[in-house]
């Protein structure tokens, strides 16, 4: 097991440095269109071919790995800090506050959430540049993916309120911020670092599903989701080979994440 965790991080760290050197790698930008060779076949210039409008799909493949893996890991941080912050003063506080945070991860998570995440998606506005995209979807794989964490964190701060250090620390007189801050928090690390690592591969998933919708990343810029959009009809698979490689590095680097940090899941 040892063995396939090094050779998962092994490969994770190969494809962000294929990400991180794109600019270097690829033949072209990721819009740069050959208008000789549209819909080319694999060659020595294109190693993957060129999609219907002459775009290297090499190149494409690059840039939108950079995206999606700089997404989700950035929409994983962000709903770890939003369920730190929720669930940890839940649990600390207890009362009301912790029935009102209990009720309402209740309700998210009664939703479907891939349906909830799709339904709010659909109201904001989809004709936006793509920067701009990647904010939105940034935003609401965040915005939306606390719950669950919230409530595993409220359950830990919760236990951590009748500890020693806690009860030390209130019988001293700080304040119940302060003993939050300085107390609470710091020792729900190891928790907070394993909802972060296991929400990444989830956030990765719900990026590519929005862009296969064409809900996610806006065109020209590249994501998983958008390449795997060629996909729709199955007809296209053996037909283009080439088109499935998306969709295999896709599979490769969220079971890498899952191999490469099972630790982490064990420990929830």
């Amino acid at each position: 097991m040892t063995h396939m965790r090094s050779a998962a991080i092994g490969l994770l760290v190969l494809v962000a440095a294929a990400c991180l050197l794109a600019s270097y790698l690829a033949p072209a930008g990721y819009a740069h269109q050959f208008r000789d060779t549209p819909d080319a076949a694999c060659s020595r210039q294109h190693l993957l071919g060129t999609d219907e409008l002459g775009r290297d799909r090499f190149a494409r493949l690059l840039y939108g790995t950079r995206v999606s893996l700089a997404l989700a890991p950035a929409a994983a941080l962000l709903a770890t800090i939003l369920a730190g912050l929720i669930g940890g003063a839940a649990g600390f506080a207890g009362g009301w506050l912790k029935s009102a945070v209990m009720g309402a991860t209740d309700l998210v998570l009664s939703l479907p959430w891939f349906f909830l995440l799709i339904s709010v998606r659909a109201m904001l506005p989809l004709n936006v540049d793509p920067h701009t995209s990647v904010l939105i979807t940034f935003a609401l794989l965040g915005g939306l993916g606390w719950a669950g964490a919230a409530r595993v964190i409220c359950a830990d701060a919760r236990s951590l309120c009748t500890s020693d250090i806690v009860l030390l620390a209130r019988a001293s007189g700080i304040s119940g911020f302060r003993i939050l801050w300085r107390h609470v928090l710091p020792n729900l690390k190891p928790v907070l670092s394993a909802q972060f690592w296991i929400s990444i591969p989830v956030f990765i998933l719900a990026e590519a599903n929005l862009g296969i919708l064409g809900l996610g990343v806006a065109e020209p810029l590249p994501s998983w989701g958008s390449l795997l959009r060629e996909l729709e009809s199955f007809a296209a698979a053996p037909a283009g080979p080439r088109q499935i490689v998306p969709l295999l590095l896709l599979i490769a680097t969220v079971s890498c994440f899952h191999i490469a940090f099972e630790k982490e899941e064990a420990c929830l």
